[in-house]
């Protein structure tokens, strides 16, 4: 648990504290419901292993989420900036940890199962929103992002050959073949022939590895647009959280991510109508052109048939927590490539 005693005294107003509860959502970094005599608080321990080598960079980093947020806020986009301590900063280290004190907001994630049309094309228009505020806001003070490799592949599109090696390395694992004790199970049968599967596609499909793109609308963007990092109150989203991977990216690249995320169904296919609705309103509220989200909808699938990060996390790390959402996932590679054409026009129409 945290040392909330020592983080709360260093802020005014906010009471002794009176419970800690850790919140269970959220891979990367520990949160925590602090319950005190005024009332509740999220605490946010930062634990991204991108920064753990350079406390210092991992400071200015953390600073920068907490200035755009609170730039973001002044344009009216439902954010939830940090408080400021009692020497005006809006990070505490108690050692060589760094924690942020929110204000608690209320509110229920929402996938796009659970959005009416009306509701994607609102959030479309809210991540559109997101990227022209993050340019005003963010340029030309903040400078370029931190040097760091991104979450995510953004200009370099992923070569197949290594993803061969990787999908050979899983599959002995996933066959138990790497020497590991551990007793194989449903998953491990569903990865076996996901693996397989894939190797299959990607052999057919190698010839259309992106190129690197020249000059692609890259701008700051949240960096993890997702369900779980949106809030919303009743119909209304509330809250944007988590903004840690913020970057500066292809921004078309996070739109697609986003609804690819957010409208897969469990069978692995998209809900293409809600995504044509969410799209047409990102592309209005953002100024992107048809062409743009074409090329993006094409380096995201790419980087969709390359991609497995579920599966190093469970044979590489031993670190089981992303399993859930790996049949979904993996089946929407597949969907996507057979639907391919259908997914664009979904996009860019």
């Amino acid at each position: 648990m945290p040392p909330v005693g020592k983080v709360l005294r260093r802020y005014p107003g906010v009471g002794e504290p009176l419970a800690c509860e850790p919140i269970t959502k959220g891979l990367l970094n520990h949160g925590y419901r602090v319950s005190t005599t005024s009332g509740s608080y999220f605490l946010k321990h930062h634990l991204d292993k991108r920064h753990l080598d350079d406390t210092s960079g991992e400071r200015a980093a953390i600073v920068r989420q907490h200035r755009a947020t609170q730039r973001l806020q002044s344009l009216g986009v439902p954010v939830v900036p940090p408080l400021t301590d009692t020497r005006g900063d809006t990070v505490t280290m108690i050692g060589e940890r760094c924690y942020a004190l929110h204000p608690w907001v209320d509110g229920l994630h929402r996938v796009g199962a659970q959005l009416t049309l009306a509701q994607s094309r609102r959030l479309g228009t809210l991540l559109g929103t997101v990227h022209t505020g993050l340019e005003q806001v963010m340029a030309p003070r903040d400078g370029p992002p931190r040097a760091s490799p991104p979450a995510r592949p953004g200009h370099h599109s992923p070569d197949a050959a290594d993803t061969f090696a990787l999908i050979d390395d899983l599959l002995a694992a996933a066959r138990g073949e790497d020497g590991r004790d551990t007793p194989r199970d449903a998953f491990d049968e569903l990865a076996v022939h996901r693996l397989v599967e894939r190797r299959a596609l990607l052999e057919q499909h190698a010839h259309r590895r992106p190129p690197t793109p020249e000059g692609p609308a890259t701008g700051w963007v949240h960096g993890d647009f997702h369900p779980l990092n949106l809030l919303y109150r009743g119909a209304d989203p509330v809250a944007i959280v988590d903004w840690d991977r913020l970057d500066v990216q292809p921004r078309a690249e996070e739109a697609v991510r986003a609804a690819a995320i957010f409208f897969v169904r469990p069978a692995g296919e998209l809900d293409l109508a809600k995504v044509r609705a969410y799209a047409r309103a990102y592309r209005r509220a953002a100024g992107a052109g048809a062409g743009e989200l074409a090329a993006a909808v094409h380096r995201v699938w790419w980087e969709r048939l390359n991609d497995f990060w579920i599966l190093r996390w469970r044979y590489r790390l031993d670190d089981r927590r992303a399993d859930p959402q790996f049949p979904a996932v993996s089946a929407l590679a597949v969907w996507w490539t057979r639907e391919y054409e259908a997914v664009c026009a979904a996009f860019t129409e």
